[in-house]
């Protein structure tokens, strides 16, 4: 029975340094062993195995990159004003026996050590810059943490500001602000537009009124031009009327017994319309009238008769002369000078020669 518990007790021993013995790290991992409280050695990911109830694995560290947000920090600007200012750092450590020995909590470390380099950078801006400056704040901390904490074993990667919250009153003065912005803007292109609008319109007027007067200068000239050609040709047509009838006059060579007849021709004229109770005769007419009835006595300037033979004024053609068809056959001509022949019988044909003589009948 004693040696039945002694070989139980033995085999709980050997399981226990077994298990103290073997040691897993997860991949991206690593271990820090101790011997007696003392660096000893770095654990690779794996399967390791140590001296057990001596060698200790004290820290297992994560190689992988990390990302930290930190709580609102507080800053105050140049200006005197106070912003709360949310940053996250993405580091990695690089060192793990640094980053176990040299500090004790790095995670807390790099929270101060950012807390303190942003109100640093922070003060040197005012509001604006602040508000407008957010990748100068973030190269001015990541230049500052990548070097004091590469002494820690650890690697800064990037450092990002998540945001900026001004104070509530300046908030609403920088709402009032920018709505006094964009009221002004909007005044200005509404103005402007009006005036654009009144110049177009101005410049359309004086355009429509120049091309109006234009057009009405224009049709002066033209209805001037127009008059003055018509006074001209009614001038000329007149002027050759009285050169025709003159001409005619002379060349008829008139007597006193046409003057009475013409004379004769006025009288029913004179007494035209109903207000022509009374009209005067003139003494012509009575010359004319005893010169038509008795040839005793002459009229000034006016023959009692005209020696020679009267001139007759020629007229021109009655009729117009058309002129001969071109390109007709011989057939046509012939059939045109039997049709006139027939129409006017004893007249010569077109063609100089005598009609024929008409067809007896039975």
């Amino acid at each position: 029975m004693v040696v039945l518990v002694v070989l139980i007790l033995l085999l709980l021993l050997v399981i226990t340094v077994i298990a103290k013995a073997i040691r897993v790290v997860p991949q991206a991992y690593t271990g820090i062993v101790e011997r007696f409280g003392k660096y000893k050695e770095t654990l690779p990911a794996g399967l390791n195995f140590v001296v057990p109830f001596i060698d200790k694995v004290r820290y297992t560290i994560d190689l992988r990159e990390q990302v930290v947000s930190f709580p609102p920090q507080s800053a105050i600007t140049e200006d005197n004003l106070t912003v709360d200012i949310d940053t996250v750092i993405y580091f990695q450590v690089t060192d793990p026996i640094a980053a176990t020995y040299e500090i004790s909590n790095y995670i807390q470390a790099i929270e101060q050590l950012t807390m303190t380099t942003l109100r640093n950078v922070v003060g040197g801006m005012d509001l604006e810059q602040t508000l407008t400056s957010r990748e100068s704040i973030n190269s001015g901390l990541s230049a500052v943490l990548d070097e004091t904490t590469g002494r820690w074993g650890i690697k800064v990667k990037r450092v990002e500001i998540k945001g900026i919250e001004p104070p509530p009153s300046i908030k609403d003065a920088m709402e009032k602000q920018m709505r006094a912005e964009r009221d002004k803007r909007a005044l200005v292109l509404t103005a402007e537009g009006a005036r654009q609008s009144a110049i177009l319109t101005a410049e359309g007027n004086k355009q429509s009124a120049i091309l109006n007067a234009e057009g009405e200068r224009e049709a002066q000239i033209l209805s001037a031009q127009a008059d003055r050609e018509a006074q001209i040709l009614r001038a000329q047509g007149e002027g050759q009327a009285i050169q025709t009838v003159f001409q005619a006059i002379h060349d008829g060579r008139p007597d006193q017994s046409l003057l009475a007849y013409q004379y004769l021709q006025m009288m029913p004229k004179i007494a035209e319309g109903d207000a022509n109770k009374v009209w005067v005769i003139p003494s012509e007419i009575t010359k004319a009238l005893e010169g038509l009835g008795s040839s005793i006595h002459e009229i000034a300037g006016i023959p009692k008769s005209t020696p020679g033979p009267a001139k007759r004024v020629d007229m021109g053609p009655t009729e117009p002369e058309l002129p001969a068809p071109s390109g007709t056959s011989e057939a046509v001509q012939e059939a045109i000078a039997e049709a006139e022949s027939a129409a006017h019988p004893g007249k010569p044909s077109a063609s100089g020669e005598p009609p024929a003589p008409p067809a007896p009948t039975e």
